[in-house]
């Protein structure tokens, strides 16, 4: 059964790894130039690498649906640039994940599969999905919703040792991104962690740093450009998230629950 995946950051990445150990074919699409914060657990990196290996699966960069077809034969997880999916129609999958993260539909629709599944908010199951996966961190992380939607975004980043919003770095300027520390490494509250435009970035409370843009990314002021992890363990840096394993197994329950009704 092949699932195509829109999005291949951290939480993308969580569920084509689940889905992958399923025994599910998995295709994932992404923009050309990715914006992934948590880098070392997304397969975003195999646009800008090549190669990228999340815990014990890996992902290439595909350079059309042919070239995919071939890394899926050799058990890999192929990774498109492909913003619109217009791959999908010759790929035909089973089932479609939108896991852009967007908190709105940027043009999913129930008919591109026989499973459509949105993740968070933007989508309403039964109108242009299947099913929905909540993404909102507390008591109905990863559940799934067969009609309605998820919980509306609100901005605010979930705990996780005690920080929430604390925990974001943003963007200083606009500008071109360039990091002068990297993930893993622990970081002091001020302490530089990159610059824009000649502008530093600043760690905003002390921990290690989980996540941080690739160099050379354009950003905007205020955009989301690293993650501190007040916990202290750099280990937890190439884990996939208890939230990207959460939302998974949404979505497997999900493609389950459809294939037990003989709808795929």
């Amino acid at each position: 059964m092949l699932t195509m995946i829109r999005g291949a950051g951290d939480i993308a990445s969580g569920i084509a790894l689940r889905l992958h150990r399923a025994g599910f074919g998995v295709v994932m699409t992404e923009i050309a130039r990715p914006t992934t914060i948590r880098r070392t657990v997304a397969f975003s990196d195999a646009v800008m690498n090549g190669e990228q290996t999340v815990e014990d699966v890996t992902a290439r960069y595909a350079e059309n649906w042919e070239d995919a077809c071939h890394l899926l034969e050799q058990g890999y997880v192929p990774v498109l640039v492909d913003p619109a999916c217009t791959s999908r129609e010759a790929l035909h999958p089973t089932v479609l994940v939108d896991a852009i993260l967007a908190k709105r539909n940027l043009g999913t629709t129930i008919s591109d599969a026989p499973v459509v599944v949105g993740i968070g908010p933007g989508f309403t199951a039964g109108v242009d999905c299947h099913a929905v996966v909540e993404t909102m961190r507390g008591h109905t992380l990863g559940r799934v919703y067969y009609a309605g939607a998820a919980l509306p975004n609100t901005n605010i980043p979930g705990l996780i040792g005690g920080f929430a919003g604390e925990r974001v770095l943003r963007a200083p300027a606009d500008g071109v991104f360039m990091g002068t520390r990297r993930i893993g490494d622990a970081v002091e509250a001020g302490e530089t962690v990159g610059t824009v435009a000649g502008v530093p970035m600043t760690a905003t409370i002390t921990g290690v740093l989980r996540g941080l843009l690739a160099d050379g990314v354009e950003v905007s002021r205020g955009m989301k450009s690293g993650d501190v992890d007040p916990r202290g363990k750099a280990e937890y840096c190439g884990l996939v998230s208890d939230k990207a394993l959460s939302v998974a197994g949404g979505v497997l329950e999900a493609v389950l629950h459809f294939s037990a009704k003989e709808t795929v």
